[in-house]
């Protein structure tokens, strides 16, 4: 028997940022013409990144892979300095498209830098975003942690100055615990002037709480690639509600909804709607017959284009020549 309600989360899926990122792409395809390079997976969705592929997007992975004098985006999540250095010895067409709430943390990093402050970053390792602020201050002057346990393993003496910045794609609630401990270990701790954690990171987990609240099952579509989607899920077995990540339709599996009456359905900040429309489309094909919104906050952010795309496009000039 399929479930009798499905309550869709809102907001939901595209962020400001990634919509600002996927349009960069498609408008420098418009502006230089195919093909365009982009410097990791412009946002961490596959279906994004093929969808941009077929119209002309070569996806890279270092900046030195893209041949001179080319046109390079480099992705949402942020590049370390030495990225746009090898870009610019190459001579490539770069187009920025970090996300704004990214570029912020680096500016704190390279302050704190300045200052002369031990830099924190909470995050996990690996992840694109930290790989770009990790660069954005020297390697002795910022340490990563991801758990308390991470904090009481610093070699760093109680009376330092020490500063916290944090990858914008967790959550506060798990970024809480080590903060905490921060604050124990460091009583001169220097935090951010406002909050790093994305404002549709944010939104999305106190929409998924509401969700938890109202459902026996809640499915968050993403790819397995995206720490905010992953997040969600989180969030949603934090309060005992068994919640799957999903990339599309095609990957629920009916035994999930044995004895659920009530599914909750979101998306992560770099899927698109049309994902969530199957899988809503999916649920009716089976017997769901009622669909409603959880309005739990409005968004309205957006971001401008970066100013050299902005100025190609407005003059309409011609690809140069390789």
């Amino acid at each position: 028997m399929a479930p009798t309600t499905l309550l869709l989360a809102a907001p939901r899926g595209f962020c400001a940022g990634v919509d600002r990122a996927v349009l960069i792409v498609e408008k420098a395809l418009e502006a230089y013409g195919a093909p365009v390079y982009v410097r990791h997976e412009i946002v961490h969705n596959k279906h994004v990144v093929e969808s941009l592929r077929r119209k002309g997007a070569i996806f890279v992975e270092d900046e030195t892979e893209v041949p001179e004098g080319e046109v390079v985006v480099f992705s949402a999540h942020g590049s370390p300095p030495e990225a746009f250095a090898n870009s610019q010895q190459l001579s490539h067409s770069l187009i920025d498209a970090t996300c704004p709430l990214v570029t912020k943390v680096h500016h704190e990093a390279r302050r704190y830098a300045r200052d002369g402050k031990d830099i924190v970053l909470i995050g996990h390792e690996g992840h694109q975003e930290v790989v770009g602020t990790m660069g954005q201050a020297p390697p002795r002057s910022i340490n990563l942690v991801e758990t308390p346990d991470d904090v009481d393993a610093l070699e760093l003496g109680e009376d330092a100055e020490v500063a916290y910045i944090t990858q914008t794609t967790l959550s506060m609630d798990e970024t809480a615990s080590v903060v905490d401990r921060l604050r124990q270990r460091f009583p001169l701790l220097h935090n951010p002037k406002k909050d790093d954690i994305c404002y549709a990171t944010q939104n999305r987990q106190d929409a998924v709480k509401v969700l938890a609240e109202r459902c026996d099952l809640i499915l968050v579509v993403g790819s397995q690639t995206s720490s905010n989607s992953k997040r969600l899920v989180e969030v949603s077995k934090d309060r005992s509600v068994p919640a799957y990540l999903v990339d599309e339709a095609s990957e629920i599996d009916p035994a999930w909804l044995e004895g659920v009456e009530t599914v909750g359905l979101t998306s992560g900040a770099s899927a698109p709607e049309v994902l969530v429309e199957e899988v809503i489309d999916w649920f009716k094909s089976r017997g769901t017959t009622e669909v409603d919104t959880v309005l739990v906050v409005d968004e309205d952010v957006e971001f401008a284009m970066p100013s050299n795309l902005a100025r190609r496009l407005q003059e309409g000039a011609p690809r140069p020549a390789s």
